[in-house]
C-alpha cells in the first residue's frame, strides 16, 4: 500500500527524469569543454561538469511552481545516486561512499550558490572567477574560465526561454558550447 501511494509520482515521472538527466550528462561530455576548454577529463573534471549542468537545470527551475518541482528532485536524486554509483565504480568501499557523498553534496550546494550568485547579478567576472576555483582548485592557469562564463550565461539565457510545460514533459535542450563559440558569446 505504502509504495502504492508513495512510489507513484516517481514510476510517472521515471522516464521524464531519464530524458532530462540524459541531455544534462551529454552536455556534460560535450567535446569542446574538454578539447578546446581544457577542462580536465578526470573523474572530478567531469564531475564539475556534471555538477555545473545539473546547476544550469535547477537555476531554470528555480521559483516554478507546481510539477516541474517534483521533476526538479527527482532530477536531483537521479544525479546524486548516479555520482553515489560512480564512486563505487572507482573502488570507493562502502563504508567510505557516505563520507565521499557527502563531501560532494556539500561541494555541488556550494557550487550552485556561488554560481547562482553571479549569474543573478550577471557578473562574468565573478561566474569566471568562480568556475576557475572549482574546475582548477590547484591554480593552475586557466584562461578558458573567461569562455565557460560566457557559455554558462549563455545556457542560462537559452534555459530560461524554454517553457516549463516542455520541461515536464522531459524536453529540455541545454546550448551546445560550439554554438556559443560560433557566435561568440564564449571566446578563448
Amino acid at each position: 500500500m505504502f509504495k502504492r501511494l508513495f512510489g507513484a509520482r516517481r514510476n510517472e515521472n521515471a522516464a521524464i527524469v531519464h530524458s532530462i538527466y540524459g541531455q544534462i550528462v551529454a552536455a556534460a561530455r560535450q567535446p569542446v569543454l574538454y578539447a578546446q576548454w581544457n577542462v580536465p577529463d578526470t573523474p572530478l573534471g567531469r564531475y564539475e561538469m556534471m555538477a555545473l549542468h545539473m546547476f544550469l537545470f535547477l537555476h531554470r527551475t528555480r521559483g516554478e511552481d507546481g510539477p516541474i518541482q517534483d521533476v526538479a528532485q527527482d532530477v536531483t536524486d537521479e544525479f546524486f545516486k548516479d555520482v553515489d554509483h560512480s564512486l563505487r565504480e572507482l573502488g570507493i568501499g562502502d563504508v567510505g561512499v557516505p563520507k565521499r557523498m557527502k563531501k560532494l553534496a556539500k561541494m555541488f550546494y556550494g557550487r550552485a550558490d556561488s554560481y547562482g550568485k553571479a549569474l543573478e547579478a550577471q557578473d562574468r567576472e565573478a561566474l569566471a572567477q568562480a568556475l576557475y576555483r572549482n574546475v582548477f582548485p590547484g591554480g593552475t592557469d586557466w584562461h578558458e574560465a573567461q569562455a565557460m562564463a560566457d557559455y554558462v550565461m549563455a545556457s542560462a539565457r537559452d534555459l530560461s526561454a524554454q517553457p516549463a510545460a516542455a520541461i515536464i514533459a522531459g524536453n529540455i535542450a541545454f546550448l551546445p558550447a560550439e554554438h556559443a563559440i560560433a557566435t561568440g558569446e564564449a571566446t578563448t
